[in-house]
């Protein structure tokens, strides 16, 4: 175990290269199970989860090797031998639910064990097992979980409603359509750029999906799918993380390597702050607040802002825990509304210890007045996001923060202190 040492009050200030999407990356990984040849995976983030995830494909027998200099995963699902996944990989990781769709649909069997990952509230798998009954597969009433396909194979199905637009769930699900016989619809289907990009690399190994990038997917089934070259996009997620670092540290950032279209979506909640930004091609520019800081908009005639999350375009889940931290050093007043997870905001006590003027009305809401001094102080991360914005906080302070349980941290975010160092920050990490 490990914990982050942070001395605050300097800005994070500089260049940062965004690396591939860690949410593009994990379903990228199960789909190479779908092929019959070699898969080769690039641009991929080195953290935590993708070596988890790595480990899982290869405990199917999946021949894997991670070219650490280039980024590059190339993965040979042609010695798949197993369909049962190990009970203790699977509960490290969420997206261990993923290869229940490639290996159903290729191998007609998968036995996953509860999936783990972040304790952000309840997380449904009742969207994956509806699905995967709807494509045929007979599905399980408790853990284990073993799914079978029908003689046969997986059937398409002409229409299937999505009872949430479940990110995981849409993936797992256009995953095991891809070799069903005859068409499948999904409808609202989620559409997150991670989403996309999966849906591009199925193509790019052939598959039939149109509807890419909408909430209604058309999966006409193929006999079979081949290996493929695939690249990892760009994750805006980690770029707008330290863009919200900076930005709450009164610095300035320029980030390379991103998708312009991705922060065109991320620009409205970022502008209720002050924080405006230039794009040139895949570089985004972000000068810093200028004299006046970061002061909250407010809404028409005056009234409390309110900042939510939802399904794409929607504010990102996973962006808003750094939103809070931006708010406490912002001027003005606003309500942040969780509404996917109800256990995502407890992180909050946190940062009330630290001086925060938050009222936590509720699991879902919290409302925060800036600008605000923190002072340092001890926290433990509960998960990624809270994590991170435990981090940017601290960077924040005044004094010494110390955030136990860095791991966790560590899974979605890489060489973060090495990356925070090279922009000024006085932060390093401390074995326990």
């Amino acid at each position: 175990m490990s914990r982050f040492i942070i001395r605050g009050g300097f800005p994070v200030s500089g260049v940062h290269a965004v690396p591939g999407n860690k949410n593009a990356a994990l379903p990228m990984i199960a789909a190479s199970l779908l092929a019959d040849g070699p898969v080769s995976i690039s641009n991929l983030p080195l953290i935590r989860d993708v070596r988890e995830m790595l480990s899982l494909v290869a405990a199917t027998g999946a021949g894997v090797s991670l070219d650490e200099a280039s980024r590059t995963a190339r993965i040979d699902p042609r010695t798949v031998s197993r369909t049962d996944l190990p009970e203790d990989i699977c509960s490290r990781i969420r997206t261990s639910i993923l290869l229940a769709g490639p290996l159903l649909a290729r191998h007609g069997r998968a036995l996953v064990f509860p999936p783990g990952g972040d304790v952000i509230g309840r997380r449904r798998l009742d969207t994956h097992f509806d699905g995967l009954s709807a494509l045929g597969a007979s599905v399980p009433d408790r853990a284990p979980y073993e799914f079978r396909a029908p003689r046969g194979g997986l059937r398409g199905c002409p229409l299937f409603l999505l009872d949430e637009a479940s990110v995981t769930a849409t993936e797992n699900l256009v995953m095991a359509a891809t070799l069903a016989k005859g068409e499948t619809v999904y409808f609202n289907a989620a559409c997150e750029p991670h989403v996309r990009d999966l849906c591009n690399m199925l193509v790019a190994m052939g598959a039939d999906i149109s509807g890419i990038g909408t909430n209604r997917l058309v999966i006409r089934g193929v006999d079979s799918l081949h290996g493929v070259e695939a690249r990892v996009g760009p994750d805006y997620v980690e770029g707008a993380s330290y863009l919200a670092a900076a930005a709450a540290t009164g610095g300035s950032l320029t980030l390379t390597g991103i998708s312009p279209d991705d922060f065109a979506v991320l620009r409205r909640p970022f502008d209720k702050f002050g924080v405006h930004w230039q794009l040139e091609g895949d570089t985004l520019r972000y000068p810093g607040s200028g004299a006046g800081g970061l002061r909250v908009k407010p809404d028409f005639s005056g009234a409390i802002p309110k900042l939510e999350d939802g399904i794409w375009p929607a504010v990102p889940t996973d962006l808003l825990s750094m939103l809070i931290v931006l708010a406490t050093q912002s001027d003005g007043l606003m309500l942040f509304f969780e509404k996917m997870f109800e256990s995502r905001l407890y992180f909050v006590d946190g940062l009330i210890g630290m001086g925060a003027q938050i009222v936590h009305c509720d699991p879902h809401r919290v409302v925060v007045r800036g600008p605000c001094d923190l002072h340092g102080s001890r926290l433990l991360s509960p998960d990624i996001r809270a994590g991170m914005a435990m981090v940017v906080a601290g960077l924040c302070a005044r004094g010494v923060t110390v955030i136990e349980n860095a791991e966790s941290v560590d899974r979605g975010y890489e060489a973060l202190e090495t990356n925070f160092v090279a922009l000024g920050a006085d932060i390093h990490r401390e074995q326990t």
